[in-house]
């Protein structure tokens, strides 16, 4: 496949191209801008750099059209969703500063995921069932762009799996709400009402998501290339890895490294802008 230069912007013709030296030139008011590149180019560190002081996302992928993709498979919070659910969780029982301590050490890959799950969840123990309803009617928010990415998904027949280290209250509603292909999550036990701080069946690790990666692309019959993973952190790594166009959505600094383009600045409707 040949390769090509992607740059996103809000406005790519009021940026300054000087570290480019003469590759890019950009009309005004134009968002997303692909220039054909060698297949040896790669990014100096002066590119990167101007690009980063500007806030333009840009990476060097191979040109792929969106509507030759088959599926997308995505994490939830903080990825297809602006919260961490089990911090909102955790805010009805007054640990909200704790759990979220404990969220980010293992988004960042300093915590075994399935242990720091397990503990962040015990400390909800018996905290009434009706509060995730709250935190899903009055709190979780869709990431900026992700109607749009879902659309353009629809409109080019891309299945769309969310795959969730979280908890599938969330995802369930989420699939009815936005009409998702596929959902994976851990399953919250749930007595009288009440939390019991367990959790039920398999845990949505790591390596669950990237084997539930795996499965689907051969399931649907589609080549790798043919798969975008996307997540924030560390859990992510695996898919992003497996897939054949792993994207870092604003995301911690070892899942950047582990992906072939990253979106700091912008929304999921960047997803979109990667391909042609």
């Amino acid at each position: 496949m040949k390769k090509v230069l992607v740059l996103q912007h809000g406005d790519l013709g009021a940026c300054d191209w000087s570290a480019f030296g003469g590759l890019v030139s950009a009309p005004s008011g134009k968002s997303v801008l692909r220039v054909p590149v060698s297949d040896d180019f790669e990014l100096t560190d002066g590119m990167r750099a101007a690009l980063i002081a500007q806030q333009i996302d840009g990476a060097v992928l191979p040109d792929v059209a969106f509507a030759d993709l088959g599926l997308i498979v995505s994490d939830m919070d903080s990825t297809l969703i602006t919260i961490e659910c089990v911090d909102e969780i955790a805010a009805g029982v007054g640990l909200k500063d704790e759990v979220a301590k404990i969220t980010e050490q293992s988004m960042r890959g300093e915590l075994d995921f399935e242990q720091s799950l397990r503990k962040r969840v015990a400390l909800l123990s018996g905290l009434d069932e009706r509060v995730l309803e709250e935190v899903y009617e009055n709190v979780l928010q869709l990431s900026p762009g992700a109607e749009f990415l879902l659309e353009a998904c629809k409109r080019n027949d891309v299945k769309f799996m969310l795959v969730s280290g979280g908890f599938t209250f969330f995802t369930e509603r989420l699939q009815r709400r936005l009409g998702l292909d596929f959902h994976f999550a851990n399953v919250l036990e749930v007595e009288n009402g009440k939390l019991t701080g367990r959790l039920k069946g398999r845990i949505i690790d790591a390596q669950a998501k990237a084997d539930l990666l795996r499965e689907y692309r051969e399931r649907l019959g589609l080549a790798p290339w043919q798969v975008v993973a996307m997540g924030d952190g560390a859990n992510d790594i695996p898919m992003i890895r497996e897939a054949g166009f792993g994207i870092a959505y604003r995301a911690k600094p070892k899942t950047e490294a582990n992906a072939d383009a990253c979106v700091r600045f912008g929304g999921l409707e960047r997803i979109r802008g990667w391909f042609a």
